[in-house]
């Protein structure tokens, strides 16, 4: 089995991930895409690596039993995606205490109030495959324990039951 964990930066994938108690190996893609130098460039703007997506595909082929976290797993083949959603205003602090930019910030929560990366996976993986998780005011431990009960099918999916559009 392949879970997708995927939000915009600072929903809490990362640290997640690492609390989930689950059979599946993590896989932490934005260093997988960094260490196997899987980019096409370097986007200056945004002060990030721009990923090489056929080729993390690639990587990834033949992958099973693990937990993929990124905020590109969506993009990539899973039977489960687990969308980590995040009130933005929020989203905007934990940015700032992490030092990002003015401009990444306003980009990242004016996306999760637009739904960018639930509307992807759904697209994408049907609503059938995606689990929405609002990690507002949820621990990590809270948000690890609600992937751990996608991963054991212990949790209904559901899409479209988180909204920020308020913030715009």
């Amino acid at each position: 089995m392949r879970v997708a964990v995927t939000g915009t930066p600072g929903t809490g994938k990362t640290t997640a991930v690492e609390h989930a108690e689950t059979d599946l190996e993590p896989v932490h893609l934005n260093d997988v895409i960094e260490r196997e130098a899987l980019t096409t460039g370097r986007d200056d703007e945004r002060e990030s690596l721009v990923a090489d997506i056929d080729a993390v595909a690639e990587w990834l082929a033949g992958r099973e039993d693990v937990l993929v976290e990124s905020h590109l797993a969506h993009l990539f083949d899973a039977d489960r995606v687990v969308v980590l959603r995040c009130q933005p205003e929020t989203l905007t602090q934990r940015l700032d205490e992490r030092g990002e930019a003015e401009s990444k910030i306003e980009e990242n929560a004016e996306s999760e109030a637009l739904d960018l990366i639930l509307a992807e996976a759904v697209e994408r993986h049907g609503e059938d495959s995606v689990y929405e998780v609002d990690t507002t005011e949820r621990t990590p431990a809270e948000v690890a324990t609600a992937i751990e009960a996608v991963v054991a099918g212990d949790r209904a999916p559901s899409s479209g039951t988180v909204s920020f559009i308020d913030y715009l």
